[in-house]
């Protein structure tokens, strides 16, 4: 049996019979932070460093950055981790990467994305940047991305198990909890509702309807 529980104190659900792997697929939130946070500061100081970077154009380079993640982020959720599966291994797969946090929503160790999941993302968009990014602007911007991600991760974090009691925190809790608990098919943005206003999947902003959830219960 697993020894994880969620915060309702119940056995989390097993996702693999083999233990090793099992134990992969639960993260402790402060693993991403530490995990990438040497990485970050490599970037930085190489951008710094070798490349010579200044303030403003390092300010510019975040500002892609964080606009390019939050990007990532929304096609990511809309089209990979709701991707309409059909046959049974692409709903197994779908399943194992994200329908387990809409199974069972409280496991607060299946909320951050797991390293090794995330080194795969990570290096899979290095290689897509790589194409566009000038050579000497890559690690910045890598750096920054990943910023973007963390910021991200703990966003997650937080809308689920924080009382959140900033005007802005509790309106990313409640955009959430609608995409949760109202229509997984609106909602996408976690970071920022950006691209739901953009493509119009803002529960608000489509006119969906249904029952709302609200931060104050």
């Amino acid at each position: 049996m697993s020894k994880h529980k969620n915060v309702a104190g119940k056995e989390s659900l097993r996702l693999f019979e083999n233990r090793a792997l099992e134990a992969l697929t639960h993260v402790h939130p402060i693993v991403p932070l530490v995990f990438w946070s040497p990485v970050v500061i490599y970037f930085l100081g190489q951008a710094a460093g070798e490349e010579e970077l200044g303030a403003g154009t390092l300010g510019v380079i975040a500002l892609v950055a964080f606009a390019s993640w939050s990007f990532v982020e929304y096609v990511a959720h809309r089209f990979l981790f709701h991707f309409n599966a059909r046959s049974a291994a692409s709903k197994y797969l779908v399943f194992l990467f994200h329908g387990v946090h809409h199974a069972d929503s409280q496991d607060k160790t299946r909320l951050v994305m797991p390293p090794a999941g995330a080194m795969l993302m990570m290096s899979l968009l290095w290689w897509i940047f790589s194409l566009v990014v000038p050579g000497d602007w890559l690690e910045a911007f890598m750096a920054f991305f990943i910023v973007g991600y963390l910021c991200y991760d703990y966003t997650h974090y937080a809308v689920h198990h924080f009382d959140l009691q900033s005007s802005v925190g509790r309106y990313l809790k409640r955009h959430h909890m609608q995409h949760h608990f109202r229509d997984p098919n609106r909602n996408f943005g976690v970071s920022s509702p950006l691209w739901d206003w953009v493509f119009r999947t803002d529960i608000a902003v489509s006119g969906a309807r249904g029952p709302q959830w609200r931060a104050d219960g």
